[in-house]
């Protein structure tokens, strides 16, 4: 007896976590995972019946699918099932174990731990005709695997969410009061402005006036990247808006002799341009803040089919195991003096386009960021102009 592969592909489209509502992760939509896992065994002839125990993240409680064949089995004898009174030893995590039923059947019971958590064990549970073999045995421990490595994605998703939410709530009501004091002191500078140019007053009131007119356009800039509700989606060319983000940071480029290569083509994106302009504001600052003395910054955008992905690369020291995981975690931040909130404040305006981000090291060394965005949202440039003729 044999079994064929059955695990499940765990792809970028299979963590598309967001319920329909919007309101963020579905829990119906992970449980079906665990549910198309069983139906898949209990679709075979060797596995009569199949049942799952796990903990289910944003319920935060403990659930139970299962499948059964098309072979009926007593309801006696599966309430005795669901009821754990077989399970006395919990083996090690991702190990099939052959248990003792105490009930009168011949049919084979096989037990595969694959957590234990809030004193509860979560584990897969198979009935099967006969013994198994080293195959399916094989087959069925990695097809676990498989799906923990999807629960692990998920919670780590389902982290990042509450982190973002939190974060929402941060930016609302740090902003708001903020807001205030930043404006009596700018009515003041205006009144000082008043004085005669020359004046020494008038000079130090004016830089007063300009500097916080800065502050708040920032601040304002990062309440609205707090509400995906609000995005001004336009036309706008990618290349320009790098090459917009790069002269502010031109000064510390010229310091540290550096190079920033990026296309020279033009590429059309529908955006919300004040929120992608602080990604990149954000992601080649980082690129530049961690890059060596005469190394290169690298930046590079491929259009694919269904996506858009564009890259940005450093020759630095790379990330850390510690920063791949935290790296866009509200707060966790290398840079010194840095708040922390940069690449999280990213991460969310990227979500808001439907898009994604991630970090990774360059095999030649060196830390690269890539974000994807919707190839419909994208257009290039001479097709317009031939549709505008």
């Amino acid at each position: 007896m044999t079994i064929e592969q059955q695990d499940l592909p765990i792809t970028r489209d299979a963590l598309e976590f967001r319920s329909t509502n919007g309101d963020g992760y579905d829990s119906a939509q992970f449980n079906r995972v665990y549910q198309q896992y069983v139906d898949q065994w209990a679709a075979t002839r060797a596995i009569l019946w199949a049942r799952i125990v796990y903990h289910d993240p944003i319920q935060n409680s403990r659930q139970a699918v299962q499948s059964q064949s098309d072979s009926l089995l007593p309801y006696a004898f599966l309430d005795y099932l669901k009821s754990e009174d077989w399970l006395f030893d919990f083996p090690l995590v991702l190990t099939l174990t052959e248990i003792h039923l105490n009930y009168p059947t011949d049919f084979k019971g096989y037990i595969c731990p694959i957590g234990y958590r809030n004193q509860s064990p979560e584990y897969l549970f198979m009935l099967a005709k006969e013994s198994l073999t080293a195959d399916w045995q094989h087959s069925i421990i990695q097809s676990m695997r498989s799906l923990m490595q999807y629960s692990e994605l998920f919670l780590s998703y389902h982290r990042q969410h509450r982190q973002i939410e939190l974060l929402e709530h941060i930016i609302q009501r740090v902003g708001h009061q903020l807001r205030n004091p930043l404006g009596l002191i700018a009515l003041y500078a205006e009144t000082l402005c008043r004085e005669r140019p020359e004046t020494p007053k008038y000079e130090y009131a004016a830089v007063i006036r300009e500097t916080v007119q800065g502050l708040l356009t920032h601040l304002t800039e990062l309440i609205y990247c707090g509400k995906s509700s609000q995005l001004k989606m336009t036309l706008c060319d990618l290349r320009s808006l790098i090459v917009e983000s790069l002269k502010v940071l031109q000064p510390t480029m010229d310091q540290k002799h550096l190079q920033v290569q990026y296309p020279q083509s033009s590429l059309l994106m529908s955006m919300d341009r004040v929120q992608m302009k602080q990604v990149f504001d954000n992601l080649l600052s980082n690129a530049i803040d961690f890059s060596p003395e005469c190394s290169t910054v690298t930046i590079e955008w491929t259009v694919f089919q269904g996506e858009v992905l564009i890259q940005i690369s450093d020759q630095g020291r790379g990330l850390s195991p510690e920063d791949l995981q935290k790296v866009f975690n509200p707060f966790y931040s290398r840079r010194t003096g840095g708040t922390g909130l940069g690449l999280t404040i990213a991460k969310k305006v990227i979500s808001d386009h439907e898009g994604s981000i991630w970090a990774q090291n360059n095999p030649q060394g060196g830390a690269r960021f890539s974000l994807t965005m919707p190839r419909d949202r994208a257009t290039v440039p001479d097709l317009l102009r031939e549709a505008e003729r």
